[in-house]
């Protein structure tokens, strides 16, 4: 019996220890030591070969190196604000109402020139600068390029630290780049994506007819703040001037941005400091595209160059036996696809320099030279077609003519006709079928086609039977508007 008692008793008091021990540890009051405390797998569960390790490597050291280059700039302007309704916004375009904003500039000589973009400090009364190292200068405007959008600037200082700056014409698409700059007031940040797209034109970011516009497109991120920033790529080289960003209405970034070719602002900067304005060379021609349609209307193998539209009176290329209709394929031995190419080429060069273009005319390759002139803003696009006021014989049994094979409809010319285009010859289009070949060639109403196959059009009787002679091939059609802007259309005609 006592036995049993004994027993009873150990087995209570084991088990008293054990809930006791459990009551305690729920509550949290017993707890372990630091040294006890192992968080985490023991080792990481894809170990990082030097291959990655260097990948990573050049980030840290781009960043650590460029940064110091980049500044920040506050701006008090005298513009108003802006709006936030377009779809390719500048990131400092819109002002607050105080007129004052922030953007970022890249120092391209230890004697304080500071490359910008032009909207950044267009219109300034006060420009300040503040550098990586947190000191602040006053700066002044040295000069502007508004066709380009940049700037430089200059501050009072020596011995900065300077900015590499590399070959743009070299980037490739799907190479790594970095955007460095201080976007929301956010000083010196750095983000990363890749090249998109080269070449970006037709953005409508500039607007004159005569701004280039040859970006360089991108996926790092780049918000309001990051306007004249560095885009670089792995080596720490500047390969661009990040200028815009594609905005859903909030002005702040959705998905790209846009940078000016560095080639391009090392041209433009030079003459900044040098002269204050940039002497820039211009070749005097309206160009257009060559799309399939005209290509083919040339006789040409495939779509390539870009096509003159028309000569500006008094220019170069009215001296340079240069015609409407002629292709540029090169220049001094550049490929040239889009017009873009062609502007971001010959923007880069000063007045008086001469170069080279290789052009397709009738079927052959030609090589003519071309001394480029200053722009003379009193210049006015020559029509492609002889507009002489010889009084010609219009025998006309049609007065009007609608083509369903390529929705278009055109009518013989009035006597006001005439006057308003300023043309003694054409048809007028008076009707373009949505959808159809004219529409898709952009054609509308109010166009007078004053060509056709490269011959004078008279009235509605002749451009009918050029039509008919060009069934199942490529028609080069020659239109005009009121404002005397003439351009070739290729329009493919159905059997």
């Amino acid at each position: 019996m006592k036995l049993k008692a004994i027993l009873s008793a150990m087995v209570l008091l084991v088990i008293g220890v054990l809930f006791g021990a459990m009551l305690v540890s729920g509550f949290g009051l017993v707890r372990p030591g630091l040294a006890d405390i192992k968080l985490g797998a023991e080792s990481s569960p894809v170990p990082i070969d030097a291959e990655v390790s260097s990948f990573g490597q050049a980030f840290i050291e781009t960043a650590d190196k460029v940064t110091p280059t980049i500044v920040q700039i506050n701006v008090v302007s005298e513009r108003g604000t802006g709006s936030h309704d377009e779809f390719f916004y500048f990131p400092f375009k819109d002002l607050p109402k105080e007129q004052r904003g922030s953007g970022s500039g890249i120092i391209i000589s230890s004697e304080g020139y500071i490359v910008t973009n032009n909207h950044v400090v267009e219109n300034a009364n006060k420009v300040v600068v503040a550098l990586y190292d947190k000191r602040r200068f006053d700066a002044i405007v040295v000069g502007t390029d508004p066709l380009t959008d940049l700037a430089v600037i200059k501050i009072d200082t020596k011995d900065l630290p300077v900015a590499y700056l590399g070959d743009s014409d070299q980037l490739k698409v799907g190479q790594w780049v970095m955007a460095i700059g201080n976007p929301l007031s956010l000083a010196s940040t750095v983000t990363a994506g890749i090249v998109s797209a080269i070449g970006r034109g037709q953005l409508g970011l500039i607007k004159d007819s005569y701004g280039v516009e040859n970006f360089i497109q991108t996926d790092a991120a780049i918000n309001p703040g990051n306007s004249g920033g560095a885009l670089v790529d792995l080596s720490g080289a500047v390969v661009g001037v990040n200028s815009a960003i594609a905005s859903s209405g909030t002005g702040t970034y959705i998905g790209y941005g846009f940078a000016i070719p560095i080639n391009l602002a090392k041209a433009v900067a030079k003459d900044l400091i040098a002269h204050g304005k940039v002497s820039r060379g211009y070749i005097g021609i309206n160009i257009g595209e060559v799309d399939d349609a005209i290509a083919k209307s040339l006789g040409m193998d495939r779509p390539r160059g870009i096509i003159i539209q028309g000569i500006l009176e008094n220019g170069s290329a009215s001296e340079a036996d240069l015609r409407p209709g002629d292709v540029i394929l090169e220049i001094d031995g550049r490929e040239v696809d889009a017009p873009n190419q062609l502007q971001s080429y010959v923007a880069a060069q000063t007045a008086g320099t001469t170069v080279t273009l290789k052009i397709f005319r009738d079927g052959e390759e030609l090589e003519r030279k071309v001394t480029l002139k200053k722009k003379d803003d009193d210049s006015k696009t020559e029509p492609a077609s002889d507009n002489s006021k010889e009084n010609t014989e219009r025998k006309s049994n049609v007065s009007s003519a609608t083509f369903d094979n390529i929705g278009l409809t055109v009518k013989n010319l009035n006597d006001r006709d005439r006057t308003d285009f300023n043309v003694d010859h054409g048809v007028l289009i008076t009707e373009v079928k949505p959808f159809g070949k004219a529409d898709d060639q952009r054609l509308f109403a109010g166009l007078v086609i004053v060509e056709a196959d490269r011959k004078k059009v008279d009235d509605v009787n002749g451009f009918s039977e050029i039509v008919k002679g060009k069934k199942g091939e490529a028609l080069l059609l020659n239109v005009i508007d009121n404002k005397g802007n003439s351009r070739f259309v290729g329009l493919e005609i159905p059997e």
